[in-house]
């Protein structure tokens, strides 16, 4: 069986490898301090099949492999029993960023509004001693931005000697490795330069957030909640500038599945005969109990963590937390205009229209063309289609895609390209049955909660203007090209196996 994201003939696929997110003895959870291990470890010792991300030996090195066991659950664990000892160097802050497609996923789970769903897996994670808890949508802001700049420039920059369109999104990792690893230049050329919205995110915590705490980068754990597998490779690629001394900006990606698993499997046991009575799912019971806490301010805040920490004693340090940011605290959940995923084609293609050909677009038309993941966007002025975008989800729309833009059949000018069929709703790390399938219909009922939040334009946050200022000199300064943008490597290959059947 041949890993789903791999096209090479010769792909040595294997069956299964030991789940990453696995939680060792040393390293105890929630769950086994509480004595309550039987459920969790059944979770625990569940396995990610190959076909579930990249990890195939044609787009992973063993190196990589080395390193990808290494970036796990148990370090999370590790990190949350040193502090509760004594020793305080030892001591580190405790940062999880959560993605926007991973709220639906809650709220789906335990019926909750999205708003209620991320009160509440804040709390949750405070509870086990995670010291903040932001949205990643503020990283994607600063994503969006930058592609929107890079876009306008390539289109006026395009000519037949200097093709610099169609332009590829960068935001999703598992396409961005597939570029890179198997079809290599001249493919990669069209990738956008843009940062991800994770790989923003890590300079944001490491780099801003830390200066802000007087913190040093390696004093920070700072772990993503992500819908995919993907993003755990991401990590381990994630370049900070050289300031930071090689300091990661992503310590660990934690899958939307496992976060979930946490949340209601520590008193599975404690409430399955309450739950019988009460005709309710032990999850819900444990959510309507569960601590709740808005999500932390974008990054704000003073060096009172790092005074906090050197005091060494973490009843008050925890309880400061809560009090020294309350007055930063922000209740409200946006997204940006995609229906499943950050929103880059939306916001690129209106920024275009009114750049270009001083049009405002209020509303950004989808088409579907060969099928529901592949639709087009056009912008027509004087009878003449001036703007063409498209949407391409899954392999199988990038392949017809690749195919028809080595042939020079390709007439789009950009394409917001996504792995996952379906958008980052359906990414592997949530929306799954227990055989691995996609779970349509909590797939839809996800959707249908992403749809209904609020949808916030990047240009219109007043914060990312102030950090463009205080934190990257300005918006077209070198050190923002330096922190919002990245380089690709490519890794030439002999006949690419484009022909392969699905």
């Amino acid at each position: 069986m041949k890993c789903e994201h791999c096209t090479r003939k010769e792909c040595s696929k294997k069956t299964k490898t030991d789940d990453q997110e696995n939680v060792s003895a040393d390293a105890p959870s929630p769950a086994q301090e509480n004595g309550e291990k039987g459920e969790f470890h059944k979770l625990a010792d569940a396995k990610i099949f190959l076909s579930d991300c990249l990890a195939c030996d044609s787009c992973m090195t063993a190196e990589e492999g080395v390193q990808l066991s290494q970036q796990n659950a148990k370090d999370f664990f590790r990190v949350l029993n040193l502090n509760k000892k004594c020793d305080t160097s030892k001591h580190k802050v405790l940062v999880v960023s959560v993605c926007p497609q991973s709220l639906p996923y809650f709220a789906a789970k335990f019926n909750l509004s999205v708003t209620d769903a991320s009160r509440r897996l804040c709390g949750f994670l405070k509870s086990l001693g995670v010291h903040y808890v932001f949205d990643t949508t503020i990283a994607a802001d600063f994503s969006i931005l930058e592609s929107q700049k890079e876009f306008v420039r390539r289109y006026r920059q395009h000519s037949e000697e200097e093709r610099t369109l169609p332009m590829l999104t960068s935001a999703c990792p598992g396409w961005v490795r597939y570029a890179e690893r198997v079809l290599g230049r001249p493919i990669t050329a069209h990738l956008c330069t843009a940062k991800s919205p994770q790989q923003v995110m890590g300079s944001l915590v490491k780099d801003y957030f830390a200066r802000q705490q007087n913190l040093s980068p390696e004093k920070i754990f700072h772990v993503i909640v992500a819908p995919c597998y993907d993003k755990k490779l991401e990590a381990l690629q994630e370049s900070l500038p050289p300031a930071l001394h090689g300091s990661r900006g992503a310590d660990c990606v934690l899958t939307s599945e496992i976060s979930q698993a946490w949340w209601c499997t520590p008193v599975i046991t404690a409430t399955r005969e309450a739950a019988a009575r009460e005709s309710l799912e032990p999850g819900r019971q444990r959510l309507q109990r569960d601590k709740i806490a808005p999500l932390d301010s974008s990054l704000g805040g003073g060096g009172e963590i790092a005074q906090i920490m050197e005091q060494g004693d973490l009843s008050v340090r925890d309880a400061a937390v809560d009090t020294l940011f309350g007055d930063l605290k922000e209740d409200k959940v946006t997204r940006h205009d995609g229906a499943s995923s950050d929103g880059h084609l939306a916001h690129i293609f209106r920024h275009a229209a009114k750049e270009l050909f001083n049009e405002d677009v209020e509303e950004v038309t989808y088409r579907a063309l060969r099928n529901k993941d592949f639709q087009e966007v056009t912008l027509e002025k004087n009878g003449e289609v001036v703007l063409r975008f498209a949407a391409a989800y899954g392999f199988r729309n990038i392949q017809n895609m690749i195919l028809k833009l080595k042939k020079g059949k390709f007439p789009f000018h950009f394409v917001e390209v996504l792995a996952c069929a379906g958008g980052c709703l359906n990414g592997r790390g949530q929306a799954q049955t227990p055989d691995g399938h996609a779970d349509k219909a909590l797939l839809r009922q996800m959707e249908g909660i992403y749809a209904d939040i609020p949808v916030r334009r990047p240009e219109s946050s007043a914060h990312v203007q102030e950090l463009y200022q205080e934190w990257l000199e300005g918006i077209n300064s070198p050190k923002a090209r330096e922190v919002l943008h990245t380089t690709y490597q490519s890794q030439e290959r002999g006949t690419h196996s484009l022909d392969i059947k699905w």
